[in-house]
C-alpha cells in the first residue's frame, strides 16, 4: 500500500508555469517595493500628534482624552472635561525647585 510520500514522489504535477513565475516575480517585486518605501520613510509613516503643551486647563477634551491616552491611562468615552482634567492634574509630575 502506497504512503502519501509514495504518491507525492510519483506526481506529474509539472514545473511552474510561466505565469506562475510571472505572478511569483511580481509578488516578490511588491514586497521588495513595500519594504524599500519602509525603510525610506521610516517607521514613523503616520506620525502621531504631539503632547498638548501649557496649562491643562486650557486644553480641549480631545487634548486631555490624548494626553492620558498617551500614558495609558485608558480614559472612558463617558467621562466629563472636569474628570479628565482632575486625572490629568493627578498624572503630571510635580515640578521640582
Amino acid at each position: 500500500m502506497p504512503t502519501p510520500l509514495d504518491r507525492a514522489m510519483k506526481s506529474k504535477v509539472s514545473y511552474p508555469t510561466p505565469v506562475s513565475a510571472m505572478l511569483t516575480c511580481e509578488a516578490f517585486t511588491g514586497l521588495v517595493t513595500g519594504v524599500a518605501v519602509w525603510a525610506i520613510w521610516g517607521g514613523d509613516m503616520f506620525p502621531s500628534e504631539q503632547d498638548p503643551k501649557g496649562d491643562p486647563e486650557t486644553w480641549t477634551k480631545e487634548e486631555l482624552r490624548r494626553w492620558l491616552s498617551a500614558r495609558n491611562l485608558h480614559p472612558q468615552e463617558s467621562d466629563s472635561r472636569e474628570q479628565l482634567l482632575e486625572r490629568v492634574r493627578a498624572n503630571m509630575r510635580i515640578p521640582r525647585q
